[in-house]
C-alpha cells in the first residue's frame, strides 16, 4: 500500500469517513438530499427514460446527434449512491466526445446482495443493445465504465458480456475501481489511513454485497473481478488510480493481469491522489489532466 503526501495541486481537504452497517441509511440520506446541487450543463440535456422497466439516466449533447455511447456505473461501495451523483462527469464526457452517456441504476446492498447489482448492469447493457436503433446508436460503438464500486461492476460486466457472446463493448473505463474483496481482509492496511474510503468502509461494502460469499475461498462468477481466472479476450481497458487510494495495489495488480492476458491496457497512476480526488477537487490541474486522459482513451474507440 503506497503512502505519501497529498498532491500539491489538490487544495481541498478530503474527508475521512467510515461506513458501518448501522449508518448506511444515514449516508444515503446525506448523499441524496443534503449534497450540494450539481451544476447543470448548457451543452448537454439530461433526462430519464424507461425501457422495458429499466430506468436510464441519459446525457445527450445538444450540438450533435450521437451514434456512440458510454454506459456509466456510479460508485458508492455497492451500498450507497445514485446515477445522478455523476451528472457532472457524464455531462462532461457527453459534451467533449459528442456521445450519449447512459447512467445505470442498480440495486444496492445490503438489501440486495450479489448478483442483484451485476444483474441490473447486464440487463441495462442488453436493453440498450435491443433499443440501440431507437436511441440513434450503433450497437457496436458502446463502451462501459464506472468509478469506484461502479468501476468494479464495469470490470465484472465486461467479463459477463464476453462470456455471453454477441456484441461486445469497445472499451472499459475503470476509474479507481473496487476490484478485490480480499483487500478488506488485509491486516496491514490501517483502518483510518485513507481519505474518503478506508478499509473499514471497504469491509462494510464487500460484506454487505457478498453476504454468505464474503471471506470464502471461491466466490461466484462475476462477483469479484480480481478473482476471475480468465481475463483474456476483453475489450481495451483504462485504469486510473491515485497512489494514496485504498484500491491502489489491487488496481495495479489487475492492470498487470489484463495486460499479461494480451488485452490493450492503459494504466494511469496519479502521485499523491486519494480516492475520489477528481470529484472533490475538480478544478485542480491534476484532476483536469485525469479527465483529459479518460477522454483521450475513449475518443478513438467511440
Amino acid at each position: 500500500m503506497s503512502t505519501g503526501t497529498v498532491h500539491p495541486d489538490l487544495k481541498k481537504t478530503p474527508p475521512k469517513l467510515t461506513m458501518s452497517a448501522w449508518n448506511i441509511r444515514i449516508f444515503r440520506f446525506l448523499l441524496t438530499y443534503l449534497a450540494p446541487k450539481r451544476e447543470s450543463s448548457l451543452y448537454v440535456e439530461t433526462s430519464t427514460k424507461d425501457l422495458d422497466g429499466i430506468q436510464l439516466r441519459i446525457h445527450k449533447p445538444k450540438s450533435v446527434e450521437p451514434t456512440s455511447a458510454l454506459l456509466w456505473i456510479h460508485g458508492g461501495g455497492l451500498i450507497v449512491g445514485t446515477p445522478a451523483q455523476d451528472d457532472w462527469r457524464c455531462a462532461q464526457i457527453a459534451e467533449r466526445l459528442g456521445v450519449l452517456v447512459v447512467a445505470i441504476q442498480y440495486r444496492l446492498a445490503p438489501e440486495y446482495v450479489y448478483p442483484a447489482a451485476i444483474d441490473d448492469c447486464f440487463a441495462t447493457w442488453m436493453v440498450v443493445q435491443k433499443y440501440a436503433k431507437d436511441l440513434g446508436l450503433n450497437p457496436h460503438k458502446i463502451a462501459i465504465g464506472g468509478a469506484s464500486a461502479g468501476g468494479g461492476l464495469a470490470a465484472n460486466l465486461a467479463l459477463r458480456i464476453r462470456d455471453a457472446g454477441g456484441v461486445q463493448p469497445v472499451g472499459q473505463l475503470l476509474v479507481y475501481p473496487m476490484l478485490d474483496d480480499r483487500t478488506a481482509l488485509r491486516s496491514d492496511v490501517h483502518p483510518k489511513g485513507h481519505f474518503v474510503w478506508n478499509n473499514k468502509s471497504n469491509m462494510t461494502g464487500w460484506r454487505s454485497y457478498l453476504g454468505i460469499h464474503f471471506n470464502v475461498e471461491k466466490v461466484p462468477k462475476y462477483a469479484v473481478a480480481s478473482r476471475h481466472d480468465n481475463l483474456q479476450d476483453l475489450p481495451p481497458v483504462w485504469i486510473g488510480v491515485g497512489t494514496l487510494d485504498l484500491f491502489y495495489d489491487e488496481d495495479l495488480e489487475y492492470a498487470n493481469r489484463v495486460k499479461d492476458s494480451d488485452v490493450p491496457t492503459v494504466l494511469e497512476t496519479v502521485e499523491g491522489a486519494y480516492h475520489g480526488f477528481d470529484e472533490i477537487d475538480r478544478a485542480s490541474t491534476v484532476s483536469e489532466s485525469f479527465m483529459n486522459n479518460m477522454i483521450e482513451f475513449l475518443r478513438p474507440l467511440l
